[in-house]
């Protein structure tokens, strides 16, 4: 099951006449991680391609029309295609995307026509800081892609001897960065990083194959075109680069071209970003998130903050909007948004909706404001809590207008649409609602419905009456329908084969339990094909989660999951071991709630026990488990809470932990949802540190995590120090290391490496306890 590529993914086309899917090559081996790579400013890069070095490609590309008719594959693909980046044209006459090889990435297009794929340039493309390294122009007959320079030359040599020391001081007061990882160590490393990242767009003509440079070679980071063509955004980076943040954060110049690629004015300089505030919320002060008005001809908007970038401070205004129309010389104002600003719905000049948010009390506020008249006022359209899954009214739809780019969708009648999860106590049950914004009246279109677990796409049509949802049942695979939201039998469209046959008989429940202060958890229950508890008696089991930090309890006890969704099984799942004899509790509940002024992780502990007295409970109550037989397991932040439950519970035979982290004094500067430095909390990062209470742990531990772990926090030395602390208390642990790995596992050989890694550990430790039932 494991080497099993999931079930295609989809790409609608913007006339909604075609859907393009792709086959999923499922691992690489260990040899493609193998080859060199140069970690870089946080980044790390494949020198081979000029590309990141880890990506995900298609195989192969399939055509189907929505209406009904014959499935094509795009025929003229190259050997041994590696393909990514696929978009369709606004007109949806073509399909572009890339291919990779060894020797460098190339960009394609398909005729959706005749399926015909065509080579557009050699394997020069520079996707090292772009991650789609080509953007299409006005009227689509124009097309810029990012290139490797033609006299880039060999890259840097370092020198046998250092060239001298790195200095860093710091003279400008707090500068709390989290711990990057792969940062720029040296002044080789930086010369690195400019010959790999360095690259020249060219401007092609698509009618006859013409092109030429546009704009000067540079370090680019970022690129868009405004919907009508006219103009080009370009971002670029700029030294003195640094050794404390990635490049993100470094100094940028964002820059405005026309069409021809003549500078038409510096719009910022962004100094570099080493000092912004912690907490979530905060940002760096200046301006930021550059973006084109999605239904305008050529509007730029930006956002700056109010409140010096700090969530904490005390301010009426924390983010202010700005556009800049031609010549772009003059900064006005659009709205003021009390809370920290995410992002806009365009409409139209009578009809914006601006969304901003606040982590305090995770609070989501949608402002409707006119951009045709900035002076008026905005009125808040909906406001509610993220975490409230009961509550949350959905996300509002959009559709790609006559410039190619999301718009709000509207009614014919003018009312926005809303599609949301339906989360309820029955579990998940996705609706697509209409929503009056004169009155905040919402009336229910479409409602997905048991046995069914259905996922609103896209709505479409003149009349809005034609849904695309993907459908799936507990043992019925994803495909996709159309539903006639006038009445009808849904039609399917795809039919994709069960992946996992194996699993066809395993017995899966949706089960609900309660705590001991009355908070009802759930969790995803998989029983071995035939298992009779009455007859059969308890089994081993094995428990996985991620726990998760709520500011209610009401929010934490609310269903998360549908009892009608297929188990989708990726490489690191634990419903594997329900093959093999095992009860399976598959992200069981573990809620860590801090309500009021209460933060979640004053007490951790205490409620990481409980959670785990009230499963453990549950599961021997029931029968499916006995004491002594039950192991536990997590990735990440869920190893984490692996290595503190052995150290604090006694309910454990074994564990599982794969690239945690267990020594928060390593990340001092703020974890997971924890905003508090060390300094500031001291005995919350002491006592939630699994390594600080090693010598209570005695279950067996499992560690496993990659070498080349960037990930922030779970840096591979916390599996090595805690192995070094278990062993030198004489505590029974494991660690593997695997090799060319990152924060999660992608070669084959890893991935079946783990999974014989666990598969021993569970038969060692929880299986050779007492009989063996199935």
């Amino acid at each position: 099951m494991a080497r099993v590529p999931p079930v295609p993914g989809i790409v609608i086309s913007p006339d909604r006449k075609t859907i393009c899917f792709g086959a999923y090559r499922r691992f690489p081996s260990i040899e493609t991680l193998a080859r060199p790579r140069l970690k870089l400013a946080g980044r790390v890069l494949d020198p081979a391609t000029n590309g990141p070095e880890r990506s995900t490609f298609f195989h192969e590309l399939c055509l189907r029309p929505l209406a009904g008719g014959e499935e094509r594959s795009v025929r003229g693909l190259p050997a041994a295609p590696a393909l990514s980046g696929v978009r369709f044209s606004r007109d949806s006459r073509w399909l572009f995307f890339t291919h990779t090889t060894d020797a460098g990435i190339s960009l394609w297009r398909a005729d959706t026509a005749t399926a015909e794929a065509e080579q557009l340039t050699d394997p020069v493309l520079n996707a090292t800081l772009v991650s789609t390294p080509f953007r299409l122009l006005y009227g689509e007959t124009h097309l810029l892609y990012l290139r490797v320079p033609e006299e880039r030359g060999s890259a840097p040599v370092r020198r046998a001897a250092p060239a001298g020391p790195v200095v860093q001081e710091n003279t400008d007061g707090a500068a709390p960065v989290i711990t990057f990882q792969n940062l720029l160590k040296d002044a080789h490393d930086a010369a690195l990083f400019d010959h790999y990242t360095t690259g020249q767009w060219m401007l092609r003509n698509l009618r006859n194959g013409s092109e030429k440079p546009f704009a000067a070679p540079g370090v680019y980071s970022a690129c868009t075109a405004s919907p009508d063509g006219q103009y080009v955004l370009l971002t670029y980076l700029e030294r003195p680069y640094s050794y404390l943040v990635p490049a993100g954060r470094f100094p940028q110049r964002v820059v405005l071209y026309d069409r021809q690629g003549s500078v038409v004015r510096e719009i910022a300089r962004i100094p570099v970003s080493e000092n912004v505030p912690t907490g979530f919320g905060a940002v760096r002060t200046g301006p930021r998130g550059f973006s084109w008005r999605a239904d305008a001809p050529a509007e730029l908007v930006y956002t700056e903050a109010q409140d010096g970038g700090d969530p904490k401070a005390d301010a009426p205004v924390r983010d202010r909007l700005y556009r800049l129309t031609a010549p772009f010389d003059r900064p006005e104002a659009l709205l003021d948004s009390p809370l920290r600003y995410a992002q806009t719905y365009w409409a139209d000049d009578a009809l914006a909706v601006s969304v901003s948010y606040r982590w305090a009390d995770r609070r989501m506020v949608l402002l409707e404001w006119q951009p045709g008249r900035p002076g008026v006022p905005p009125t808040e359209l909906l406001s509610y809590s993220w975490e409230d899954r009961y509550g949350h009214p959905g996300n509002l739809l959009t559709h790609r207008n006559a410039y190619g780019r999301q718009v709000l969708q509207r009614d014919p009648q003018g009312k926005l649409y809303l599609q949301g999860a339906g989360a309820s106590p029955e579990g998940d049950r996705p609706f697509l609602d209409t929503f009056d914004r004169a009155t905040g009246a919402t009336e229910r279109l479409w409602q997905s419905a048991a046995p069914w677990y259905e996922l609103p796409q896209v709505l479409f049509g003149e009349a809005r009456q034609t849904l695309l949802v993907r459908r799936e049942q507990e043992a019925l695979p994803p495909n996709y329908w159309l539903v006639d939201l006038a009445g009808g039998e849904p039609r399917q469209i795809t039919h994709f084969p069960d992946p996992y046959p194996q699993l066809r008989a395993v017995q899966r429940e949706l089960v609900r339990y309660p705590r001991a202060d009355g908070l009802e958890l759930t969790g995803k229950l998989y029983l071995p094909a035939g298992y009779d508890p009455t007859q059969d008696g308890p089994l081993p089991v094995l428990l996985w989660a991620y726990p998760k930090e709520f500011k209610s309890a009401a929010a934490a006890a609310q269903v998360r999951h549908s009892p009608h969704a297929f188990t989708v099984v990726h490489w690191g799942s634990p419903v594997f071991w329900a093959t093999r004899g095992y009860a399976v509790l598959d992200d069981f509940g573990v809620p860590i709630i801090g309500e009021g002024d209460a933060e979640p992780n004053d007490t951790f502990v205490a409620q990481l026990r409980a959670n785990a007295d009230a499963v453990v409970d549950y599961l021997t109550t029931r029968g499916v488990a006995a004491p002594g037989r039950l192991a536990v397991g997590g990735h990440s932040y869920g190893a984490f809470m692996t290595a503190n439950l052995l150290a604090h519970t006694d309910h454990f035979a074994a564990g599982i932990a794969r690239s945690g982290a267990y020594n928060r004094t390593l990340t001092p500067f703020a974890f997971q949802a924890e905003e508090r430095t060390f300094w500031e909390a001291p005995e919350v990062y002491l006592t939630m540190s699994p390594f600080v209470h090693a010598d209570r742990i005695d279950a067996p531990l499992l560690l496993i995590h990659g070498t080349d772990d960037a990930n922030s926090g779970t840096y591979p030395l916390q599996s090595k120090r805690m192995y070094a602390a278990l062993k030198g208390l004489g505590k029974p642990a494991r660690l593997v290391l695997l090799p060319e790995e990152g924060h999660s596992y992608r070669a084959e050989e890893s991935v079946l490496h783990q999974l014989w890694e666990i598969d021993t550990w569970l038969e060692r430790h929880l299986k050779s306890r007492g009989h063996q039932s199935v």
